[in-house]
């Protein structure tokens, strides 16, 4: 038992290439993980489990128990009836309005690099130079280039207030 000890002792002294090596001998395959966490964590079990038999075959047939009932449906599977037709299901996808956005029809200015940017809200999206964009980060990477906080540019803060 005291060689255990020094043995997970020394788990957490280890590189991560050194403990993928480790976990490689003692379960006798290699992992592509790098978590160093998860591999102190797995190796410790894996000796703990060989030093003191693992576990007992009663808690070995309920862990199987628990997973095969794992595999049956709690519900029944829907009907034709019940499935949505094609003219009724509506694939776009209705999201809750950002607080932090002024109510549609509002104007957003902002000047950027001597250029004052107007950006209309419009009920699904955001109107730009003649473009429609699904966000306001979108109209903000089209105007810089480089991926923004559109609340963050346009200076948006708490309820749609602009500061």
């Amino acid at each position: 038992m005291d060689h255990l000890a020094k043995d997970l002792a020394v788990l957490t002294q280890l590189t991560v290439s050194e403990l993928r090596h480790k976990y490689a001998e003692v379960f006798g395959e290699p992992t592509r993980t790098g978590n160093k966490t998860w591999l102190v964590r797995r190796i410790a079990w894996r000796l703990q489990a060989l030093a003191e038999g693992g576990l007992s075959e009663r808690a070995r047939k309920r862990a199987e128990e628990l997973a095969h009932d794992a595999d049956l449906r709690l519900t029944s599977p829907r009907s034709a009836e019940d499935s949505p037709t094609p003219e009724s299901h509506n694939p776009t996808l209705r999201l809750q309005a950002d607080s932090r956005l002024p109510p549609p029809g509002t104007v957003l200015s902002r000047s950027y690099k001597g250029q004052t940017l107007r950006v209309q809200v419009l009920p699904q999206g955001f109107q730009c130079q003649g473009q429609i964009y699904s966000s306001l980060s979108a109209v903000a990477k089209a105007v810089t280039g480089s991926h923004c906080n559109g609340f963050l540019f346009f200076r948006l803060t708490g309820k749609g207030v602009a500061s």
